[in-house]
């Protein structure tokens, strides 16, 4: 009889497993290698063999961590993976259950193009203030790009379908590699010195990070941002992103788009031009068909019809006026006559020389002061008295007071 346990074959699988995966440098680990046996299942799951001279380990990427790819993993390309080792119990078989994917030596470029794409944005270059337009109608467009790769092409072919009256002129640049970058950047002072494009398209066709990188370098941000004439940059396909499309005044996700933005479509645009041509001659119908019932409108009042009429009509209520203001000022005359020989009445009533012709007299001093009291006077003085018809001149010879009767 056997003492020691026998374990059943999952059992192994959980406990190898449980052994894995507390190990703490397992459990978050970097390693590089070649990818081989690549397959991506339609769940959207990626299965492949990462590999070295000497061994190789299986690898796993769950659908939610390859969205986050930049770039087409494949057969022979070397990478780096960071994810967990771990244990598939159903077969027994350890394998990495990768979360992040890197082409092996990009680490260092992604690390580049953010420190760059970080000090040139605190410069200032990616402001959108220094945006220029790009002109609706350029006449002439310049083409900074390879002059064999496809970029040229789709440019050329989709510039002379939308409008074959405009210009191209194409300045031919090394796209890759380590003279890639002077190239471009002189070729874009060169189209500023000639002055006569109106609008630059700088870029090239797809490919990998460091088939792009040219467009990374600072030199070439540089001349992008000191061009006088405003630049859509085209490099590579929508996924790409360069510093170049951080300084350019307008970013194309690919060359062909570049061309649809820079070139307006001569058919659109007489379109558009007879819509408003069209617009034009409603409005002007329109105003012409207002005005025309204002002018009728206007024949049919007898101003126009008989302006004679109009005048005697004016006349008349000149007329009628004329008699209401006169009716008015004999009212107010009849009025004020009234108030006025009211007036005179009630000051003959009060006058004191029409107490006189009852027989009563006044007596006056030589100042002509009113005597109103033997106080007034002194004997022998001279006074006049006023009578009804006249006055009388008079000496005091004496006065008498006359004593108050006592009504007690």
């Amino acid at each position: 009889m056997r003492n020691n346990k026998v374990f059943t074959v999952s059992d192994i699988n959980k406990y190898i497993k449980a052994l894995i995966d507390m190990d703490y440098i397992l459990n978050n680990i970097w390693v590089q290698g070649e990818i081989s046996n690549f397959k991506r299942h339609t769940s959207g799951h990626m299965y492949f063999t990462l590999k070295d001279q000497n061994s190789a380990i299986s690898c796993i990427m769950f659908r939610s961590s390859v969205y986050s790819l930049n770039f087409e993993p494949k057969n022979g390309i070397h990478v780096m993976v960071q994810g967990a080792v771990s244990v598939y119990e159903r077969s027994g078989q350890y394998q990495i259950y990768v979360n992040k994917m890197e082409r092996e030596g990009i680490g260092a470029l992604y690390e580049a193009f953010e420190k760059l794409k970080k000090d040139l944005e605190a410069e200032g270059l990616f402001e959108k203030e220094h945006k220029r337009p790009i002109p609706p109608f350029p006449r002439c467009i310049g083409i900074v790009t390879s002059p064999t790769g496809a970029a040229i092409k789709d440019i050329i072919q989709i510039s002379k379908r939308r409008n074959p009256n405009i210009d191209l002129v194409i300045y031919p640049v090394l796209v890759q590699g380590e003279e890639a970058p002077k190239s471009i950047a002189e070729a874009i002072k060169a189209m500023n010195e000639w002055g006569q494009a109106d609008v630059l398209i700088v870029g090239r066709g797809g490919g990998s990070i460091e088939d792009l990188w040219a467009f990374n370098e600072e030199v070439v941000a540089r001349a992008i941002y000191e061009s006088k004439i405003p630049i859509i940059s085209a490099v590579g396909h929508e996924t790409d992103f360069t510093i170049a499309d951080f300084v350019a005044d307008l970013r194309a996700p690919t060359p062909s788009a570049a061309a649809e933005l820079a070139v307006p479509s001569r058919i659109e645009y007489i379109s558009k031009v007879s819509n408003i041509v069209r617009s034009l001659n409603q409005l002007i119908d329109r105003r012409i068909s207002l005005y025309s019932n204002r002018l009728l409108g206007m024949q049919n009042r007898v101003i126009f019809k008989k302006p004679m009429e109009l005048i005697y009509r004016r006349q008349q209520d000149l007329d009628d006026l004329e008699q209401a203001l006169h009716k008015n000022i004999n009212n107010k005359l009849r009025t004020y006559k009234t108030h006025l020989i009211h007036t005179i009445n009630t000051l003959e009533t009060l006058s004191p020389l029409n107490t006189l012709t009852r027989g009563y007299s006044i007596i006056m001093d030589h100042h002509g002061q009113t005597i109103s009291s033997v106080k007034d006077v002194k004997i022998n003085e001279d006074v006049n008295i006023r009578v009804k018809d006249g006055f009388i001149q008079a000496c005091v010879k004496g006065t008498r007071k006359e004593v108050e009767k006592d009504n007690a």
